[in-house]
């Protein structure tokens, strides 16, 4: 069973201004003069962690991670009082990703996305594909509307309790629109008793809906109140939004992907983003490769590890 590699510390990093108000976090570790690599965080709104540099062989990659707008070490954060997200958008990202391809140096990179950062790979990817040499992407989603109904509404089949509260935290007078833009009206609300609440059962929703994985832990993340509405904050804004891409444009642009090599890695119990997604994506991209897994969900799984580190290393080594 492959395991992550050791913990490492950057012997680089800095903050790039990419406009807008926005200064971004950045990081290079591992070995400089190697295959320059990208990690695209999820959520939107987790923020890197140093959990990640470990994905990635530390003698064979040009390790880079980046905090995404709003999030980590990036300022300013979503959670600050007076947040405007109005210039937090998936062109935004991609831009910023190339602001910091340039400033590195780096002429083509292997970009490996978990989740959220599997949308956003891939839109960077059809936008830059001369730019990208491998793409690895697990717990594939396009944040289409129609995902974004499964998983805030159609999958509450499985977890009806859950889903109970989740619905009943909104008031009256916002049940009428999707769940998204409610909880997006309600994490901005003046009151910052509505926002802590609001938060605290989004991210609630968010533990139940991945818990079907095998071992399954509720995020110690979403302990901190800061982050709870960080994170909320940045996942409606781009749930209720589409991820501001065209509906089934990911899927319906992925023969732009062909000739780059990838693998798309999903679990069988991976009901927040089901499988059906990856399985479409692979029937379009000619060079992408589907890994399904048996015991994996979107929470993790041993075998989830291991198809990571196997396709990331495969890539190492071509």
């Amino acid at each position: 069973m492959l395991d992550r590699f050791p913990a490492i510390e950057p012997y680089e990093s800095g903050m790039l201004d990419v406009g807008d108000g926005y200064r971004v976090y950045w990081e290079c570790s591992g070995n400089p003069d190697g295959r320059p690599a990208l990690y695209l965080h999820g959520g939107p709104g987790s923020g890197a962690s140093p959990g990640q540099r470990r994905w990635f062989d530390p003698d064979a990659y040009r390790v880079v991670l980046f905090d995404q707008r709003g999030s980590g070490r990036s300022r300013p954060l979503a959670d600050e009082l007076g947040a405007d997200l109005g210039a937090n958008t998936t062109a935004h990202l991609i831009a910023d990703i190339e602001a910091l391809r340039r400033v590195l140096g780096v002429e083509r990179w292997t970009i490996l996305g978990l989740s959220w950062g599997t949308t956003l790979g891939l839109a960077y990817a059809q936008a830059h594909p001369e730019r990208v040499n491998a793409l690895v992407l697990g717990l594939v989603t396009t944040t289409s509307r129609r995902e974004v109904a499964w998983i805030t509404h159609d999958v509450g089949r499985i977890f009806p309790r859950e889903w109970d509260r989740f619905a009943s935290a909104v008031p009256d007078r916002l049940r009428h629109l999707p769940l998204a833009d409610a909880y997006a009206t309600l994490l901005f609300d003046p009151d910052p008793a509505v926002r802590e609440h609001a938060a605290r059962e989004w991210c609630a929703w968010e533990d139940a809906h991945v818990s079907l994985t095998p071992g399954h832990r509720p995020s110690p993340l979403f302990a901190d109140p800061a982050f709870r509405l960080r994170f909320a904050r940045l996942v409606t804004h781009y749930w209720r939004n589409a991820a501001f891409l065209g509906e089934d444009q990911l899927l319906r642009d992925a023969p732009t992907l062909d000739g780059i090599p990838g693998v798309l890695i999903h679990g069988r119990f991976d009901v927040s983003s089901p499988l059906e997604t990856a399985w479409r994506l692979s029937h379009r991209w000619a060079t992408g490769e589907l890994q399904a897994l048996d015991d994996a969900g979107h929470g993790g799984g041993d075998t989830l590890t291991a198809a990571i580190v196997g396709a990331v290393n495969r890539f190492a080594a071509s």
